[in-house]
């Protein structure tokens, strides 16, 4: 016994110098490693130089195992909407309930044979434990299928068969042989087609022996066949130890199974350190062929594997993961409609957020990657829907799950001028000059730093609308008419009236060009102006596209950016030159109040 004064923790390795961590308060000496609790084989790895180049079969769960992880569990419209769904979306074999846990379950089942309801090429799965009278419940309820997976579970770990079994490795074998034998003379008398799963439950803790020994004899006992096989599915019921482990396991099964190919050898993770997804792909690597999971993840403590996450990992490295996501959020809005739980914003692939840039650094990359992708679609001369992707920060395109890119980019104070410009040029057709986009940047940040939240695209506008084009209409300078001509020389004359102060004068200019005979006609009204920088585009497609100009000018020792829009090329470059004005007369104004005040 240790005394009052005995640290039970073991002692912990010398610590670098550079790592200024020390103990922590936490009981960690009350744990046990994997290795500790269950013999590992790793004889011959071969599945890290694996590669997944086919998708795995996928098996939806979220019917029985997700079902019974909600706090309010599915009747049988929400059930019958769920496996409308993954029929809809192409799973083939999907296990739709445990009849003998409750009635709501067999009755969804005797729903699905009574309605008609599972498509020719859809295998449902009845999942049942090792009791006689629980399997005939289960066999009453797939009467009448025209197929079906009957799966066989047991608690097969040591602590699971010592806490809560009460029996040894023997009377397991025993109660599992009895079982499948009952399964099997149950299945002689139905007219349907049906196949058998076995599930040793905890078998990432149990002995690995133990698991060949009873998956050998059921594979046996079953007479499976090549063109009849059984399955073995292998859980990780509660995860205990790091993804490369499990890899271990069940490559260690699947180079052990007796009649290999009249095995689908399956596996189903859980989530409880984080890994389930980890745990998945390498299993797959490992040997397996076939994954149970959940959409979203759903399922007891931390959820069981995510389908959508794995599936669309593989369609991010170009493998067809033969289920459709391409509408991810109907997906998304159906399954929160039945488990009545929502999908994190940053769940990945399918939350709200996980497609979004708010850094400004992110943005402008982004914005660089579409333009980039645009360009290489023109010279591969095909739509850039079809064009490789590789776009920054983006690995999969939102638009092939069904998302607009409205969403890619959103605005607030952390974000940059790359992004309120891409926002800005496919939100409103305002493609901004590279120069320019810092001094817009200034005046979003004043506008997000005060409200404390982001920026739509049509707010960014309206602040582009008050900052720049505004004052190229209302501002103390007023071109209140004005009209340019070319002579025979081909030099620019401009004739305009101003009203300033109330006052309303007459001007004109001449130059080598409108924005100069402009800038001339504007000294003769006293105000000195340099166009320093002009750019100006259609705001759209079509010869109806309005103008947008842009023109940043010195005036009276001050520079500012303005600019124009209009039906009109000239017309917009000439408001662009009388918003510069008036933002820069506003600027004068107010550095001459502030040195006032000082």
């Amino acid at each position: 016994m240790n005394t009052p004064h005995e640290d039970p923790r073991p002692s912990a390795p010398a610590q670098e110098s550079w790592n200024p961590q020390r103990p922590g308060p936490m009981p960690f000496h009350r744990y046990r490693p994997f290795q500790e609790r269950v013999r590992v084989p790793a004889e011959d790895r071969r599945w890290p130089s694996a590669r997944i180049e086919r998708a795995p079969l996928w098996v939806p769960v979220d019917l029985r195992d997700g079902n019974q992880a909600l706090a309010e569990p599915m009747d049988t419209p929400r059930k019958r909407r769920f496996f409308d769904l993954l029929t809809g979306m192409g799973f083939k074999e999907i296990e739709v309930g445990y009849p003998s846990a409750s009635r709501t379950d067999f009755d969804f089942v005797r729903h699905l044979v009574t309605e008609g309801a599972v498509p020719g090429d859809v295998t449902p799965v009845v999942f049942t434990p090792a009791r006689p009278e629980l399997i005939d419940t289960t066999f009453d309820a797939i009467e009448g299928m025209e197929r079906a997976v009957v799966h066989l579970y047991i608690a097969t770990s040591p602590v699971w068969r010592e806490v809560v079994l009460g029996r040894d490795r023997e009377e397991v074998r025993r109660t599992v042989r009895e079982a499948a034998t009952r399964m099997a003379r149950r299945a002689d008398r139905l007219r349907g087609r049906v196949r058998f799963q076995f599930s040793p439950e905890t078998f990432n803790l149990t002995e690995p022996d133990f698991v060949l020994e009873l998956c050998d004899e059921l594979t046996a006992l079953w007479e499976a066949s090549p063109d009849r096989p059984v399955t073995h599915n292998l859980p990780a019921t509660v995860e205990i130890a790091t993804p490369n482990v499990y890899a271990d396991q069940i490559e260690y099964v699947h180079r052990h199974l007796a009649r290999r190919d009249s095995v689908v050898l399956s596996v189903h993770p859980h989530n409880d350190r984080g890994t389930g997804v980890a745990c998945a792909e390498l299993a797959v690597l490992a040997g397996a062929q076939r994954v149970e999971g959940c959409l979203f993840g759903n399922g007891e403590r931390t959820g069981n594997v995510d389908l959508v996450t794995l599936a669309l990992n593989l369609f991010a490295q170009g493998v067809d993961p033969r289920v459709d996501l391409s509408d991810i959020d109907a997906v998304r809005e159906t399954v929160e409609h039945c488990n009545r739980l929502p999908v994190h914003p940053r769940h990945p692939y399918a939350g709200e957020l996980v497609h979004t840039a708010f850094s400004g650094t992110h943005q402008d990359a982004i914005d660089k990657g579409f333009a980039a992708h645009a360009k290489r679609a023109a010279e591969l001369g095909v739509p850039e829907r079809e064009a490789p992707w590789a776009v920054p920060y983006l690995p999969v395109d939102p638009a092939d799950l069904g998302r607009s890119y409205e969403a890619v980019i959103r605005v607030n104070s952390q974000s940059g001028k790359g992004g309120m410009a891409y926002l800005l040029r496919t939100g409103h057709g305002v493609d901004l000059p590279a120069r320019m986009r810092p001094d817009f940047s200034r005046v979003v940040q004043r506008a997000t730093d005060d409200s404390g939240r982001e920026a739509t695209a049509r707010e960014l506008y309206a602040l582009f609308e008050a900052a720049y084009l505004v004052p190229g209409r209302e501002g103390a300078v007023r071109l209140v008419s004005w009209s340019a001509s070319r002579d025979a020389s081909g030099a620019h004359r401009f004739v305009c009236a101003l009203e300033r102060e109330g006052r309303r004068t007459g001007h004109e200019g001449t130059g080598n060009g409108p924005l100069a005979a402009f800038a001339d006609a504007l000294a003769g009204a006293g105000i000195t102006v340099e166009v320093r920088n002009f750019a100006e585009h259609a705001a759209g497609p079509g010869a109806d596209a309005e103008a947008v100009a842009y023109a940043e000018c010195r005036v009276d020792g001050v520079t500012a950016w303005g600019a124009g829009r209009d039906t009109s090329v000239p017309a917009a470059s000439v408001h662009a030159v009388l918003s510069a004005v008036n933002r820069a007369a506003a600027r004068w104004t107010a550095r001459t109040r502030e040195a006032t005040e000082a």
